[in-house]
C-alpha cells in the first residue's frame, strides 16, 4: 500500500515546488511600443543574434531603422541561419541625398524590402564559401557575385569590412549599399 501514494506524493511534492518557486517567468502583455515577435524577447545570456548586433552597432542605425520600417526585425531575429550583408552609416549616407529618407516612408515599404531582402542570404555562408565570382541568390530572388582578392573579400564590387559571428549567422560589414538589380 505504501508504494500507491508514492507516485502521488512525488506529483503533488512537484508540482507545489514548481508554484511555489522564487523566479518570476510571467511577462506582460506587449503595448504597442513593444515589439511582439521573436525581437521582443528579452535574453542578456545568450550569443546576439544578427538584430541584436547591429542594434549594439552604432555605425548601423540606419539598417537598423531600415529593418524597423520594413518590418524584418523579427524576421531576422529567428533561428535563420542568415547570411547579412550590412552596410554601415557611411555606407548609406553614399546614396544620393533623400535616398534613405525617402526609402524609410510607409509608402516605399516594398521597395525597402526589396533593397533589405538583397542584403540577405538564407544559409551561412563562411569565407570558405566565400570564392572570385561565385554567385548566390539572395531573399530577395536575385543574386550576387563575391570578389576575393588577394584575400579581399567584396560583393558586388562592395568591400567587405569586417565578418562577425552571430547566434543565427554570419554578418558581413560592408562599405556600401547592395542595390538590386532592375
Amino acid at each position: 500500500m505504501k508504494h500507491c501514494f508514492l507516485p502521488a506524493l512525488i506529483s503533488i511534492l512537484f508540482l507545489l515546488g514548481c508554484s511555489n518557486s522564487t523566479e518570476s517567468t510571467t511577462t506582460t502583455a506587449p503595448d504597442a511600443a513593444t515589439p511582439a515577435g521573436q525581437s521582443g524577447v528579452q535574453d542578456d545570456e545568450s550569443a546576439k543574434d544578427v538584430v541584436k548586433i547591429a542594434a549594439g552597432s552604432k555605425d548601423h542605425t540606419t539598417l537598423v531603422a531600415a529593418l524597423q520600417a520594413a518590418g524584418y526585425v523579427d524576421a531576422l531575429s529567428n533561428a535563420g541561419p542568415f547570411t547579412v550583408f550590412a552596410p554601415t552609416n557611411a555606407a548609406f549616407d553614399k546614396l544620393p541625398k533623400g535616398t534613405v529618407e525617402d526609402l524609410l516612408k510607409p509608402a516605399n515599404k516594398d521597395k525597402l524590402r526589396d533593397i533589405l531582402e538583397y542584403h540577405v542570404y538564407v544559409g551561412v555562408l563562411k569565407d570558405a564559401l566565400m570564392s572570385d565570382g561565385l554567385t548566390y541568390g539572395m531573399a530577395s530572388g536575385k543574386s550576387i557575385t563575391i570578389g576575393n582578392k588577394d584575400g579581399q573579400l567584396s560583393v558586388n564590387g562592395i568591400n567587405i569590412l569586417a565578418t562577425i559571428p552571430a547566434s543565427n549567422g554570419i554578418i558581413y560589414v560592408t562599405d556600401g549599399v547592395l542595390l538590386p538589380p532592375q
